[in-house]
């Protein structure tokens, strides 16, 4: 027998999203909780759906033409989607199922009017809430018309708009099915909106209330400004009243209309505060019983609330788990390392089997735990001074914190923890023989590492890997490694600090390290203009080089004039730089050697926009400027009392800077390279595990844990339940914006600069590479579609050191994370670039090709007229 087509609202529940699609499963959730009323009604299920398409064959064509299109093709998209619309429209309802919708009305009501809503099978779900794709017709009156806006709310699972959400989402139309639910209408003097976290900051504990005039419709479809109440443990602690001048009400004849509210009313709160917190009340259960926090649709009818929709708050950040119910404070790892996007599985477990201390994760990202250091005066200092030299963002919103009474319980003074990771080393003479020796050390060890692991596979390959990070950790975390970049980063800050007391100099370290030696990161970029310069003479490779579309080209480029040449010089830089990438601190991230075609833009702006010999003369200029520039600082010093003394103190500060400074980024590229070791001998493993029919694609590895990727190995089985449901999480995850700080309320903490010494409209930021700057701003995110021209400003969500190559090509950098030491900042002072990092939504205030002026030495940056 087949599925029946009305089912009863009381007789489906959440986990029968596919019979009553996402609206209809929630509402039978909702009428099954104790104390809450839903609106009497039914629910067509997704087997009354299909049995209408079975009625008209030709839509199968059209859904086939719908799903090669582009989604950028709006036009196509349109005609073809009103064209599904009209068919399924026109098609007569079979006379079994319009008995079946006649049998439910006259159990509720033949007269009653109704509101017949769309219920998708792919809405208001944990990871897409679909909020508004398809259709709602409010106040529907009789059998005849129900029917009509039964077949309108079918077809609305193709309007334009929800057509396109799923092109974009990679949704196949075919998989998502259109349940309709029919329910008797309410006539509520107020509704609204009920959050049970604040939208705003994240934070669990805080519901927000929103609140208008008549039917919700007014709120929704942004007609008025409603009453907006905050409520925390059980008390209204925050509320703004609107100005409503407009309410939606249903008309006598059917549908609805808009109604002028009466002045003296307008201003009125359209709840009272008893009645919001009795709401929230009413809302905890809801959550309660959905096991996360909930966006709730309400209407207040003679003051009793009913509930007319709750779906999934799909926009919250995740809280990382601590099973304690302890307050906490979580920094964001991915700030530090220039990399918020989110990370699959593998990637997660290798960072933590690598760092010191274990990661609380959380969307896919990595957090770390500051509670017990911000409870101790001991290492509460040192973490504000250290957070907020590295970005004042974070730095002020965990002051915002402390601030706050009792969230953190203050410890005795015991003597720290544990020592702060950057904290003050040991002293270290100024030796470039150290940098060269630790690099050596480090180049020996990934080669022996390189050797090793060829012979190994099955389950001691992943046994030699587990031991290997051990000796990786040895390397990354060496004392004296630790000691050659921090005394750098000191030196650093004392001239910085001393410059600026003694001559008025702001940020006068940033000149001083330009184009100093083994900085392997900005090596790279100039070693890619070295590349263009090899390739720029054969026409015929530039022109080839025009077209690359595949992977395959380096094979390809020896039958040209030239080709062997060009192909020798991309693989030697490959060779050297080949293990770098985007967000390459997650070992899953498609690296340079696997995708070389993304090089493939930046070499030919090389050759466009740069003469032979640049990547030389640009390090040799750097190199000259900053000897210059120091010369001028000490015989200014010299000329001031004690001058002798302070000129020797600073010239032995700026010889350390210039021996230690470029280490900086060295500890990184030797993780990175030899986790691109690991990684081709995992999907060599991963083939094995392909061809034996465990795994169904290698990159599937990418979804699972180290440990449970050794299980697999072990069993020759794996749960492709679970790796669908990882790649799904991983989805949803990039939907995502990463916090600085987030508690265990769930609370974003955002923190402000303090400054009010900068011009009206600037953008605030933080000063890290001197010089002020005017130009083109290019607002780029995705590094493989970079289109420059020198003199252009490069502005974009944060660089890593993949990105270095393109800083050959502009004139100053403007990023929204990013702190003194991180890549972007180290590199922009190497290359004598201004540069103003953490400028919160910068890639969203900066129109892309507008003119702005950048001020490197005072963190801001303005938009030109």
């Amino acid at each position: 027998m087949s599925e029946p087509y009305v089912l009863g609202l009381q007789e489906v529940d959440e986990t029968q999203v596919a019979v009553a699609g996402g609206k209809g499963a929630h509402l039978g959730g909702l009428s099954r909780i104790d104390g809450i009323r839903v609106p009497a009604g039914f629910c067509l299920t997704t087997e009354a759906y299909r049995r209408i398409l079975a009625e008209a064959p030709a839509i199968d064509d059209r859904l086939d033409q719908l799903s090669r299109l582009n989604p950028d093709d709006r036009e196509a998209i349109r005609m073809l989607s009103a064209e599904i619309r009209r068919t399924i429209e026109r098609i007569a309802v079979p006379g079994d199922l319009a008995a079946a919708i006649t049998r439910a009305l006259a159990q509720l009501g033949e007269d009653a009017a109704y509101a017949v809503r769309s219920s998708a099978t792919a809405e208001d779900l944990p990871t897409a809430s679909f909020a508004g794709q398809q259709d709602t017709y409010l106040n529907v009156v009789g059998g005849a018309a129900i029917l009509q806006h039964v077949s309108r709310c079918w077809a609305s699972l193709f309007t334009e708009r929800a057509v396109a959400y799923r092109q974009r989402n990679g949704i196949d139309h075919r998989t998502v099915q259109m349940a309709v639910v029919v329910q008797q209408m309410v006539f509520p003097q107020a509704a609204g909106i009920l959050f049970t976290a604040d939208p705003v900051t994240s934070h669990r504990k805080v519901a927000s209330v929103e609140a208008s005039f008549g039917l919700g419709e007014a709120l929704v479809s942004g007609l008025v400004n409603p009453d907006v109440y905050k409520v925390r443990d059980g008390e209204v602690v925050a509320k703004a009243i609107g100005a409503k001048q407009l309410a939606v009400h249903a008309s006598p004849a059917g549908g609805t209309r808009e109604q002028a509210i009466d002045p003296e009313r307008q201003e009125q709160p359209a709840l009272t505060d008893a009645q919001v917190v009795r709401l929230v009340r009413l809302g905890r259960r809801i959550e309660a019983h959905f096991g996360r926090p909930q966006d709730i649709e309400w209407c207040l009818v003679d003051d009793d609330f009913q509930i007319v929709q709750s779906r999934p708050i799909t926009t919250l950040f995740p809280i990382p788990e601590s099973g304690d119910g302890e307050n906490h404070v979580y920094l964001s790892v991915g700030h530090q390392q220039m990399m918020t996007d989110p990370m699959k599985p593998l990637g997660l477990s290798f960072w933590q089997m690598t760092t010191p201390a274990p990661m609380a994760e959380a969307g896919g990202r990595l957090f770390v735990d500051v509670t017990r250091r911000l409870a101790s005066p001991t290492t509460r200092a040192g973490l504000l001074d250290l957070a907020g030299r590295s970005d004042p963002l974070t730095g002020d919103a965990l002051r915002t914190i402390l601030e706050r009474d009792g969230f953190i319980r203050p410890l005795p003074d015991e003597g720290p923890p544990e020592p702060l990771p950057g904290g003050t080393p040991a002293p270290i003479e100024t030796d470039p023989a150290i940098v060269t020796e630790l690099i050596g050390r480090s180049e020996a060890s990934i080669a022996a590492s390189e050797r090793d692991i060829r012979t190994k596979s099955g389950e001691a390959l992943l046994d030699f890997i587990r031991a290997d990070i051990q000796e990786l950790r040895r390397i990354l975390f060496d004392p004296q490694s630790h000691q050659v970049f921090m005394s750098a980063m000191e030196a650093t800050w004392w001239l910085n600090e001393r410059l600026e007391a003694w001559l008025g100099e702001k940020n006068a370290a940033d000149t001083l390290t330009q184009s100093v030696p083994h900085n392997v990161t900005s090596e790279m970029g100039l070693a890619l203009l070295a590349v263009a310069d090899v390739i720029r003479p054969h026409p015929d490779v530039v022109a080839f080089l025009q077209h690359v579309e595949d992977e395959g080209f380096l094979d390809e480029l020896p039958t040209l004039a030239g080709g062997r040449e060009a192909r020798d010089a991309i693989e030697g830089w490959l060779d050297k730089y080949g293990m770098r990438c985007v967000g390459e601190i997650d070992i899953t991230r498609p690296r340079w050697s696997e995708r070389p075609s993304t090089l493939v833009p930046l070499i030919l702006g090389n050759i466009r926009n740069f003469p032979p010999g640049a990547g030389e003369r640009r390090f040799e200029q750097g190199r000259q400027e900053a000897w210059e520039n120091e010369q001028e600082l000490l015989e200014r010093l010299r000329a001031l009392p004690d001058g002798e003394h302070k000129a020797e103190e600073t010239k032995r500060m700026i010889d350390r800077v210039r021996t230690f400074i470029g280490y900086r980024e060295y500890p990184k590229y030797g993780m990175v390279s030899r986790y691109f070791v690991y990684k081709k001998a995992l999907l060599e493993e991963a083939e094995r595990l392909v061809r034996a029919r465990v795994l169904r694609e290698k990159e599937d590895i990418f979804y699972l844990t180290f440990e449970e990727l050794h299980d697999v190995v072990r069993t020759n089985r794996v749960d492709d339940q679970l790796i669908g449901r990882r790649k799904d999480d991983f989805r949803s995850y990039q939907a995502l914006t990463t916090p600085r700080v987030l508690t265990s309320d769930g609370e974003v903490v955002a923190g402000a600069y303090r400054r009010d010494d900068l011009p009206a409209g600037a953008l605030i930021g933080l000063p890290v590479s001197a010089g002020i700057i005017e130009g083109r701003a290019r607002v780029i995110l995705d590094l493989a579609r970079a289109d420059l021209e020198p003199g252009d400003i490069l502005v974009t969500t944060h660089t890593d050191p993949s990105w270095t190559p393109l800083f050959v090509a502009i004139a100053g950098l403007v990023t929204e994370v990013g702190g003194l030491m991180t890549h972007g900042a180290v590199i922009a002072r190497e290359y004598g670039l201004p540069a103003v990092v953490g400028v919160e939504d910068a890639t969203r205030l900066i129109p892309d090709g507008q003119r702005i002026r950048v001020h490197g030495t005072d963190g801001y940056v303005e938009i030109l007229p």
